[in-house]
């Protein structure tokens, strides 16, 4: 079930964060949702306590764009 939520946050910080959201074809709404569920998930935490101490490290470039890169690792996996 979705719920609305109401965030007091920086006007620059939602700017940017909308412009990487369009940036990565997804709603703002979906990456913080994503967010957190990361932060939040006691299975990742307990499981794997390395992992948990990675999130948030990288820093990509701004026009870093997922989904071709996913596209161009798969394309040389599958297309040598």
């Amino acid at each position: 079930m979705q719920n609305k939520l109401t965030l007091s946050i920086d006007k620059l910080v939602i700017e940017k964060a909308k412009e990487y959201a369009s940036r990565s074809n997804r709603s703002l709404s979906e990456i913080i949702e994503t967010y957190l569920q990361i932060i939040t998930d006691q299975e990742i935490e307990e499981t794997d306590n390395e992992l948990s101490k990675l999130i948030g490290v990288i820093n990509l470039p701004k026009d870093f764009d997922e989904k071709a890169e996913i596209k161009n690792i798969l394309m040389k996996k599958h297309f040598k």
